[in-house]
């Protein structure tokens, strides 16, 4: 199902709601709003997980879809005498190119926008080669003379901020800015949902789409959730580095092109029986798939899932990104198309006899 432009409407609505991790609601409340008009039902629960659900026939698989809500940002820690503010990192924020950009606070009082500051070069010893600041180096300026003034701007130690910088199309499928890491997957999981509901035959397997809180800081969401689901078979949706911009080692990274088609992560936390199917669903689709391999573990909300209760059978599908956790995040909006399509026809896939388990006895 192509992109329309309300579809691409919504996505930019999402990606320009801040939605820093822990600090998600708002950005939730716009997802299951869209969800809701695609779905029999929206839940939520204590910390702001949110799922929509599609029935399937009665007795047959739950299939749980996944992707994380929430995006990088910072944190007030400190505030100085002279309305300077220090921060804190939230989630994995690269402080290598925080300096002289521009933030947005989620203040008591509404939004309130900060410079991270940057001395001049002119002032700047350089006597020798300088190095990336440490984040308690960093300061923010917002126009504040004192600690008295910060506060009547209603910002005060612990409240949250993201860049500021917006979406925008850089080629006529290519998207690039802040948050798109992972509210990219949110916007996916309601194209799935709308794709299941424009189907005339009902999928056996009901389908829980599922936009999870608190990944950037150990996937929390996703294990309440899944507890609480209790899927029988789960795809995980999220992100991964393309390998095809300059200075990327492919023997190191493994090789994914931006533009390729979603990719499939084989080994450790990853079902085979899950990967399989899906493989065979790209096959039968002609959907291009592309495969990473995991030596350890993900890095995604799959590492929480896949042992919630007794153990879910799960399986990561990747969407290429380049430059990732930067105001500059790059995706192929052609690899999202690929990827609604894959998720779509691998619910439409699951049978209801379907367990996914590896055979031993």
């Amino acid at each position: 199902m192509p992109i329309t432009d309300d579809d691409r409407a919504f996505l930019f609505d999402l990606l320009r709601m801040p939605s820093p991790t822990g600090f998600e609601a708002p950005g939730q409340r716009l997802w299951a709003a869209r969800a809701a008009t695609r779905a029999d039902r929206v839940e939520s629960d204590a910390y702001g997980n949110a799922w929509a659900t599609r029935d399937g026939k009665k007795g047959a698989p739950t299939v749980l879809f996944e992707a994380h809500a929430d995006e990088i940002g910072f944190a007030i820690k400190y505030v100085t005498d002279d309305g300077f503010l220090r921060v804190d990192r939230i989630g994995g924020s690269d402080h290598a190119l925080a300096r002289a950009r521009r933030l947005m606070f989620l203040g008591t009082n509404g939004p309130v926008p900060g410079i991270l500051g940057n001395t001049a070069i002119h002032l700047r010893d350089r006597s020798s080669d300088e190095k990336v600041p440490k984040v308690e180096d960093l300061f923010v300026d917002v126009g504040a003379s004192s600690k008295e003034e910060v506060a009547a701007l209603g910002l005060r130690v612990g409240h949250p901020a993201v860049y500021a910088d917006a979406a925008e199309m850089l080629t006529e499928t290519r998207v690039c800015g802040r948050a798109l890491d992972n509210r990219l997957g949110g916007f996916v999981l309601t194209q799935v949902l709308g794709e299941l509901k424009a189907t005339r035959k009902k999928p056996a397997a009901t389908v829980k789409a599922l936009n999870a809180v608190q990944e950037e800081i150990g996937g929390n969401g996703a294990k309440m959730a899944a507890h609480t689901i209790r899927p029988d078979v789960a795809v995980v949706l999220d992100v991964t580095h393309a390998t095809d911009s300059p200075g990327i080692e492919k023997a190191k990274h493994g090789e994914v092109t931006l533009g390729g088609g979603p990719t499939v992560t084989h080994g450790t936390v990853n079902h085979p029986a899950v990967v399989e199917r899906l493989v065979e669903v790209a096959e039968a689709e002609g959907i291009p798939l592309q495969h990473e391999s995991s030596s350890r573990y993900s890095g995604t909300d799959t590492d929480v899932i896949f042992t919630s209760r007794s153990g879910i059978p799960s399986a990561l599908v990747s969407i290429p990104m380049r430059y990732m956790h930067s105001t500059v995040e790059t995706v192929d909006l052609r690899d999202v198309e690929h990827t609604v399509a894959l998720l779509a026809a691998f619910a439409r896939s699951v049978r209801a006899d379907d367990t996914f388990r590896t055979a031993i006895l």
